[in-house]
């Protein structure tokens, strides 16, 4: 097992070293059926403003195409979205798909971001595609595109730094910003990367986890000091569903699963109400069960004091410095409610006026 780390106060936006890692959330702006993305998006806007208001450290969305059920696809805009209707809490991207993109581009993007909402954007960069085959070719990206991501983060954090005399190509704005970049990642690539770049590192083990233990330790052991981050600095995705009862929160959870089994089946909709957990035993197909707990291994559900004391083993376990977390309830009002009662159980302090 990985030994815990104290947090590294030269990470930029990292939180106060302390007894338990900060908590954060990724959220998707996830349409849930009979809704729509615009409502979607202010949804999580409300979200993002509540989880202010409890303590969270940092709200970010992700970038995904051509699904249904995500509506934050145009990551740096809705990221602009939340930001305006926040003040203190940490708003990014979990992630932008470098590949996707041209690094001057993001530049640009997140250097507005910046701009408008200093000292509170983050840059959250992964290399998967986000979508589909067919929807990488309407994106314009090439299928070895992934093969340029060192080279492209490098770029795109050049772009950051104060332009030089006659440097041809510059971001305006951007230069001069270094907003902070994190490298997500699901295996031992991202992990070694983000060490030799010294950059903070994201493992993205709510919905892949089996290389989590392996990935933190070829983070930390090939750890290279750099001007953004002195010591590694790394997140663990978990997914939480909270309730005032174990059984409850099952029954919440059961809409996260649905949605999991659709990807398994290709058949991806969107986001489902909540169904008995024993109405899931009735659809499996051969082997669908075991792939769908694999995969969901790091999801905590219950009650206030059961989801806490899963998180405490983690933690000690992985030694991470900081967790992210997803939900995907059906209900606004019982997905608000699931990271007020989670705050409350955990301890987490709303921010201080000034």
């Amino acid at each position: 097992m990985s030994n815990s780390k104290e947090a590294d106060e030269t990470v930029s936006g990292d939180a106060t070293p302390g007894t338990r890692p900060a908590l954060s959330v990724l959220d998707h702006a996830g349409i849930v059926e009979g809704s729509d993305p615009g409502q979607a998006l202010r949804d999580a806007r409300e979200l993002a403003q509540n989880l202010e208001r409890r303590g969270y450290h940092r709200f970010w969305l992700s970038e995904h195409h051509n699904m249904r059920a995500i509506a934050s696809a145009a990551t740096s805009v809705s990221l602009g979205f939340i930001a305006e209707g926040t003040s203190t809490i940490r708003v990014g991207s979990g992630g932008v798909m470098l590949p996707n993109h041209s690094p001057l581009v993001i530049a640009e993007q997140f250097g507005t971001l910046e701009s408008l909402y200093p000292g509170r954007i983050d840059l959250g960069l992964g290399r998967a595609p986000g979508t589909d085959p067919r929807t990488m070719r309407a994106l314009r990206r090439d299928q070895t595109s992934s093969s340029t991501f060192p080279n492209d983060v490098q770029e795109l954090q050049a772009y950051f730094e104060p332009a030089v005399p006659g440097q041809p190509v510059r971001a305006v704005p951007g230069e001069g910003l270094r907003v902070p970049l994190w490298i997500l990642g699901s295996s031992l690539f991202g992990a070694q990367l983000a060490a030799h770049l010294g950059l903070p590192y994201a493992f993205a083990s709510h919905f892949a986890p089996s290389a989590l233990y392996d990935a933190l330790d070829a983070y930390r052991e090939g750890f290279a000091p750099s001007a953004q981050t002195e010591k590694p600095y790394a997140m663990a995705g978990i997914n939480v569903c909270v309730a005032d009862t174990d059984e409850e929160a099952e029954r919440l959870f059961t809409s996260m699963r649905l949605s999991f089994l659709g990807i398994l089946r290709n058949e991806r909709g969107l986001l489902q109400p909540p169904v008995e957990p024993s109405t899931l035993d009735t659809m499996w197909r051969p082997g669908e069960k075991p792939q769908l707990d694999m995969m969901l291994r790091y999801s905590f559900v219950g009650s206030p004091e059961t989801v806490v004391a899963k998180i405490d083993r983690f933690v000690a376990d992985t030694g991470v410095d900081e967790l992210m977390l997803s939900s995907m309830i059906f209900d606004k009002e019982a997905r608000m409610r699931s990271y007020e009662l989670l705050a409350d159980a955990y301890g987490l302090e709303a921010p201080t006026s000034g």
